[in-house]
């Protein structure tokens, strides 16, 4: 029996395809090393097989699994399956249990007039077309960036009905963070600028489920602690600066790997502690002050009012509202603290999956509130 379309498939599969081969054509000359670029049927017939396969369930399991546009000689060491799976949600179901660790891929490429999926690769060439089943139901879609690091930059979001295209130029509005910038793959080529290291932070604090607060000082200054309730229920003495030791000096290539497992081990530490009651407090320097640290309207100084959200989705429109809009006692609390202490941020993650970066926004004159959820997906 012929199952159902999934409507969302075909409504994003042509501004998807056009977001490719708009960054295929302003790529440089080396096409070589770029992934091939797939048509909007291609885009359609990956999304609806992921999709059905995200509502099946194996042995009561939910299927994890990314998908990848490639074929085998596109791709470094891939397991080439003798014989090609079709790409339909029963054969994607069975074999996700095999796949579903972090990093590795499903490759999908033509076989005769029908798509199949010929094996699984963990290294896939810049601007490789990747969908990763995240939920039931939930869909994101990716390109790979071309970085040794294999960072990938989120293109589109599907949930049911809901189609979130990530809108790029979101990073050149005034004011936008740095970090917000890394997050949309708009900064600096280098993946180990010291902004990403907020990033991973970010991803990190999102997946541990608890909900967080991460508040972000400048190293030179002490004025935060006036918005601080004193003392700081586990301060750190001395401040710890594993993470700082880190960024100091990113090793050759061939010390990076060992170096980028350090690196995750002590940003999932740290990210950890905003599971904790209060706030986890950090310097621009990356050492680590205190966590569980309770935030309190500085002397003198207004309750926060209005803060302006905005989310790098197209279509979205920024709009003023009282922070307890955005969440709870966490966004209020984020929001106080960056309107009171301005050279900060605020990395504010909801147990819901929401997560929002929180900065001064001096044309504004306001506290601003960033919706990023749907790119640490």
């Amino acid at each position: 029996m012929k199952r159902e379309a999934y409507a969302a498939a075909r409504t994003v599969s042509s501004k998807v395809r056009a977001h490719f081969a708009r960054h295929h054509a302003a790529g440089p000359g080396d096409s070589q090393n770029l992934a091939p670029l797939p048509d909007a049927a291609t885009i359609e017939a990956v999304i609806d097989a992921a999709f059905w396969a995200s509502l099946r369930r194996e042995e009561g399991y939910t299927p994890k699994i990314s998908l990848a546009f490639l074929a085998p000689e596109h791709a470094a060491a891939p397991l080439i399956f003798e014989r090609p799976l079709p790409l339909d949600p029963a054969a994607l179901t069975r074999v996700a249990p095999a796949v579903e660790r972090p990093g590795i891929h499903l490759g999908v490429w033509g076989e005769g007039s029908e798509l199949a999926v010929w094996g699984t690769t963990r290294s896939v060439p810049r601007l490789c077309f990747v969908l990763e089943v995240a939920d039931p139901g939930l869909l994101v879609i990716k390109h790979h960036s071309g970085e040794e690091t294999g960072k990938f930059v989120n293109v589109a979001v599907l949930e049911g009905d809901q189609v979130k295209m990530v809108d790029g130029r979101a990073s050149s509005v005034p004011d936008c963070p740095t970090v917000l910038s890394s997050l949309l793959g708009s900064d600096s080529p280098n993946w180990f600028q010291s902004v990403n290291v907020l990033v991973q932070l970010a991803v990190s604090m999102r997946a541990h489920g608890h909900g967080g607060l991460l508040l972000v000082v400048p190293a030179e200054s002490e004025t935060w602690r006036e918005s601080i309730v004193q003392p700081i229920p586990y301060a750190v003495s001395p401040v710890y600066t594993k993470l700082a030791q880190l960024m100091k000096k990113v090793p050759e290539a061939e010390g990076r790997r060992v170096w980028q497992e350090r690196l995750g081990w002590t940003v999932d530490a740290i990210a950890g502690l905003t599971a904790v009651d209060g706030a986890v407090v950090m310097n621009d320097r990356y050492e680590l002050l205190g966590f569980g640290a309770k935030i309190a309207r500085r002397m003198g100084w207004p309750q926060v009012e209005q803060v302006m959200m905005t989310e790098p989705i197209e279509g979205a429109k920024a709009a003023a509202s009282h922070p307890e809009q955005l969440g709870g006692t966490r966004h209020l609390s984020a929001a106080q603290f960056v309107q009171d202490q301005r050279d900060a941020l605020a990395l504010v993650a909801s147990q819901d999956g929401r997560f929002t970066v929180f900065d001064w926004s001096r044309c504004d004159s306001m506290v601003h509130a960033h919706r990023v959820e749907a790119l640490l997906l």
